[in-house]
């Protein structure tokens, strides 16, 4: 089984070295593609280096121009991995909230299922070092994402996945419409709608050991408003 793990980058410098280490000590035959919008703080500098020495025929980077959003970095992503002709292709947070040990367990359930989700929601998984308010937020966004959705998912808007590349294939990930947080759901949503089988496994997500959160009040508010969208746009497009 060939495996991706897209992780994409803005601002990483401190943390993608570490990052990077961990992922092949946990799993040494995955391929690492890191997509970095021409951090500021040179992310893809590091990212070059391993390349080119510790990391070599493993470790792969794309540099985009600019800032140019999390789902046109996920969907470049995809595209190159689909292009390569992998078996699953992952994606997971540059800042250590995902812990790179549950990658074996992501690797063990896609086994069986064509999505699997790292899920705070599900019984064993969580979330360590927020606030009430940041707590608040998270679960009802997916709450309100899965009455609005009408999807038996309890974490909707997490972004520690893992794809069968027939899946990407199928939903046609050049036609995804999101591309801040909404991204996530999109992806989800459009899986479920096809019919494949998606399984949730509780992970722990942890806030960020390095660096500040991209999060903000008008990505949140963009994503309330896309969903919607959503809701209408693709059970058109099913029903057609």
């Amino acid at each position: 089984m060939r495996v991706l793990i897209i992780v994409a980058t803005y601002n990483e410098r401190e943390n993608i070295a570490p990052l990077l280490a961990e992922i092949f000590l946990v799993e040494p035959e995955v391929n690492v593609l890191v997509i970095d919008d021409n951090s500021p703080d040179k992310t893809y500098v590091v990212v070059e280096e391993l390349l080119a020495s510790l990391f070599k025929d493993k470790l792969f980077l794309i540099k985009r121009s600019g800032k140019l959003g999390l789902g046109t970095a996920y969907v470049a992503g995809f595209n190159w991995g689909i292009k390569a002709k992998y078996d699953v292709i992952m994606h997971m947070d540059a800042d250590f909230s995902h812990n790179p040990k549950y990658i074996p367990q992501f690797l063990e359930q896609i086994k069986t299922n064509d999505l699997v989700l790292g899920s705070r929601y599900v019984k064993g998984g969580g979330v360590l070092n927020w606030g009430l308010i940041r707590k608040f937020i998270s679960i009802g966004g997916s709450f309100y994402a899965r009455t609005i959705l009408g999807i038996p998912i309890r974490d909707l808007t997490g972004g520690f996945k893992c794809f069968r590349r027939e899946v990407l294939e199928v939903i046609d990930v050049n036609s995804l419409k999101s591309n801040g947080y909404s991204f996530q759901v999109e992806t989800t949503y459009k899986t479920f709608l096809s019919g494949f089988k998606i399984q949730e496994i509780p992970i722990i997500f942890e806030d960020r050991r390095v660096g500040q959160s991209k999060m903000s009040s008008k990505i949140f508010l963009e994503a309330l408003i896309m969903i919607i969208k959503l809701r209408f746009m693709l059970k058109h497009q099913k029903h057609k």
